[in-house]
Formats: C-alpha cells, structure tokens, sequence
C-alpha cells in the first residue's frame, strides 16, 4: 500500500513555504493567459495544419480543430477546478498525489517529462527549419550538415534551446515579459495572415468540404490508427473518420494550457487567476486556428499544400512572397514561445518530483536571488539541446498527444475523486455538471487516444516500463512519504 500513500493538499501547499524550494510569486491572469497563448499558439498552426488536411481531412481541417478544442475545453474545466485548489508546482503530477496515491502520481510526472521534453525538442527543430528558410530568403545559407533536411547535429535548434534556458533561470517575470512582447508579434502576424487571405479564397478550393473516404497505405499496419486495428475497420482517410484521425493530431496544436498550471506556485492570487489564464488562452487560440485554417484550405487546394510551411508556402502559391517572409517571422516567434514555456512546465513538475525526493533532491533547489529551480532546469535544457540536436521533425509529435491525453484522463478522474474525499476544500472554481463533464473528459480523451497509430502506442508503453523500473529502482525507497510526520525542508 506504499506505492499508494496519498499526500494531503495541506502538505502539499506547506512544501511550498519551505526557504530553498520557495519560488517567486509574479505572475498575474494576464501573464498567465499569454503564457497559454504562447505555448499553444505555434507549430500547430504553422506546421501541422498543411500536413493533416493534405493526408487526412481536406478543408474539413477547421472541424478537426474544433472537435480538439471541445475535448481539451472539457479537460481544461477540469484543470482550472484542481489548478485553483491545489495551487502548487507540478500541474497533474501533484493533483494525482492528492488523490490516486504516489505511484500514479509518479505515473503521470513521467509521461509529463516525456510530454513537455520531447515537445520543446521537436518544438526547436520546427524553428531551425524556418530560420533556414528565412536566411535563404536573404541569402544566407547554413550548411546542409548543420540545419538542413537530415543534419548531423541540428546546431540552431540546440542553440536556442541554450539560449531559452539561461532565460528561465533568471527569473520568472523576465520570462514572462519576454513571452509578452513575442506574443504580440505571432498574434499579430496570425491576424495579417487572416485579413491578408481573404482576398485570396477560392470557393472551389472547399469543395467538397468533407472528401469522400478513401483507403490510403499511409495509415496501414504499424500506421494505422489503433481504433481501426481493434475493431477491424479498413484503414481510410478523409470523411468523417478522416476529420477525427486529424483531430488526433492536431491536438499537439492545443499542447500548453496545461502548462499554466504548472506556474501556480508563482502566481500572485492562484485561486482567482489560473482558472482565467486556462480558459481564456485555449478559447482566444480556438477562435484563431479555425480562423487560419479556414484561410489556408481557401488559398489553396488541399492536396498542393506543403507540410513544412503551409502557411507561407500558401501566399507563396498566389504570388505574396513578403507576406511568406513575413509569416517565417512570426513563425519563429511563435516557435520562440512555445519552446520556453514547455521548458518552464517540465521543470516545475520535475521541481514537484524532486522536492519529493521522487528524483534527487538535490536538484529542487530554488536560486537565492532569481528565485527559480536553476538546477533542475540547466539540466533540462542540456537534456532537450541534445535530443534537439539529434531528433528528427517526424512522428514524434504523436508520441507527445498521447501522453498529454493520458494526462488530461488522470485530471479528469481525480477530479470526481478529490470532490467525494475532500468535500471540504474551498474551491475558488468548480467544474460544472460533476461527475458529467469529468466523464466525457475521459471519453473524449480516450477516443482521440484510439485514433492515433499503433507504433505511437508501443512507444509510449515502452517510456511507461522504463518508468515504472525508475520509480522502483529509486523514487519508492527514497520518497519522503516514507517519512511521517513530514515537514517543509
């Protein structure tokens, strides 16, 4: 029963008093719900929109955004009720050890890792790859060995992530200011791109809206969504399946409102403002990637756009090369962002694990004039510099859906869980219709889970096992649970 020891949310905000693990309190709703914006906005709009409308849903690309957006919103409900409550560093990861017990809570900070480490490495080599592009454009040209198509080590992506780091640890507010003023510059580059497209649509390009179904090789075997290898369903892409298998995808495009969460610790009223920044970014991105989207399938026909850059590519085709260069910047602005604030998430729920004794210890210490975990997070970012440097743009983003999936079930469950064994809890936001809405959390999550490819599934069973022998290995035996009566240190 010790791999299921709960730990109280009393204890858990207590843990956060403690001197060398207390981190700065600067972040208020605005900054927070930039924060959301400027991780969620970014390769999901400019990279995945072309590849997923070309290979799996046509125009229809818009419905796919949304039926994401419906099951993160019904996710995000479950955050901002859990975020409010428990307003402490490690987002899922502490929610769980309040309610499900240790090893699950273990469970969930491990696919947190592999979630937010592997996003800001593929994150960063989205922008080598339009750096490489805009450099062309002016007439600079990186070798092929050092940023091109299959480098040997990719040396801008790492660079930035470096670059990134020595950001995050000097200090929450720099990092927030920074995020501010790159925000305004995608955002604004995203509302050109909509305006500027308009007068590019062609109403032939929608039709059809939804493409007949048709069996395709790219989704057999290994490939295929698991949902089609249980029940046995030919292998097809576009229709209505198509627009869900899409939606599978670019669910990676929604990937950070729940990073706000992991800031709760910094937040200067949590129970007020978290609830905000979750909600209002993922509603503010909605409205913009349907809107994108819409405007590129009208530009040009689905089949011809490009995976690499659709968006610029798209006013390439029409003649609007300024407009091309243009979206390369904001595309490696948005890039910039989205880069940083998965850094800053992984870190503060490998800070939780830490001060948990989970991991070594030693790594939660808080800097004595920043005010962050400075350890922990130069160590994540050799860590994602490296995996950056070597990782290819491919099918990784997959492996990072299904671990934000499982995620957001655990949140979902320990929700009902938190509301029957806790009733007393202030809660400064509750989710509405419990246990209705935390129930079609979970399903909504699962079906998406079912959608996506076979070999996604075997790899993240696989980071489970190497998990699950870490945590028996080392955090079970070192975990300050097995101390009692625990006290801040």
């Amino acid at each position: 029963m010790g791999m299921f020891r709960v730990k109280s949310v009393e204890q858990s905000i207590l843990d956060t008093e403690a001197p060398e693990h207390r981190l700065k309190k600067e972040l208020t709703a605005l900054d927070l719900t930039v924060f959301g914006i400027g991780v969620i906005v970014g390769t999901g709009i400019f990279v995945l929109t072309g590849r997923v409308a070309r290979e799996m849903a046509g125009p229809a690309v818009a419905l796919s955004f949304v039926v994401a957006a419906v099951v993160c919103g019904l996710a995000a409900l479950c955050y901002a009720e859990f975020a409010s409550t428990v307003p402490v560093a490690g987002s899922a990861y502490t929610f769980s050890f309040a309610t499900l017990g240790e090893f699950p809570a273990w469970i969930i900070g491990w696919d947190l890792i592999l979630e937010m480490m592997l996003g800001a490495a593929v994150v960063a080599v989205g922008w080598s790859g339009y750096l490489t592009s805009l450099l062309d454009s002016l007439g600079v040209h990186l070798p092929a060995w050092l940023a091109g198509e299959a480098p040997v080590f990719n040396l801008p992506a790492a660079i930035i992530v470096l670059v990134l780091t020595a950001v995050l640890v000097m200090g929450i507010k720099l990092s927030s200011w920074l995020n501010l003023v790159v925000v305004a510059i995608k955002v604004a580059v995203i509302l050109l791109v909509i305006v500027a497209g308009l007068f590019f649509l062609k109403a032939e390009n929608f039709t059809p809206f939804i493409p007949p179904a048709t069996s395709t090789p790219a989704v057999e075997g290994l490939s295929a969504p698991l949902i089609q290898v249980m029940f046995g369903i030919t292998p097809v892409a576009f229709g209505v399946v198509g627009i869900f298998s899409a939606a599978a995808i670019v669910f990676f495009a929604y990937i950070g409102f729940d990073v706000v969460a992991t800031a709760a610790e910094e937040t200067r009223e949590p129970q007020r403002d978290l609830p905000i920044g979750i909600i209002a970014s993922l509603v503010v991105c909605t409205i913009l990637y349907v809107a994108v989207s819409l405007v590129v399938v009208g530009m040009q026909p689905y089949q011809q756009l490009s995976e690499a850059a659709p968006l610029a590519d798209a006013f390439k085709a029409v003649g609007q090369t300024w407009a091309a260069s243009l979206i390369s910047v904001g595309a490696l602005a948005g890039l910039t962002t989205v880069v940083m604030i998965l850094m800053l998430g992984q870190s503060r729920v490998m800070f939780a694990m830490c001060r948990d004794n989970l991991l070594p210890r030693s790594f939660a210490r808080v800097h004595a004039q920043y005010g962050t975990p400075y350890r922990i997070t130069i160590l994540l970012g050799v860590v994602v510099a490296i995996l950056a440097g070597l990782v290819p743009l491919s099918t990784i983003a997959e492996l990072v859906n299904i671990g934000t999936l499982f995620a957001f079930v655990v949140v979902s469950i320990a929700v009902v869980i938190l509301r029957h064994t806790r009733p007393d809890l202030p809660r400064a936001f509750r989710t509405p219709l419990v246990p209705v809405v935390p129930i079609l959390s979970v399903l909504a999550c699962l079906y998406l889970m079912l959608n996506l490819p076979v070999e996604t599934w075997l790899r993240f069973l696989a980071w489970m096992l190497l998990g699950i022998v870490i945590y028996l290995g080392y955090g079970h035996r070192h975990s300050r649970m097995a101390e009692w009566p625990l006290k801040p240190r």
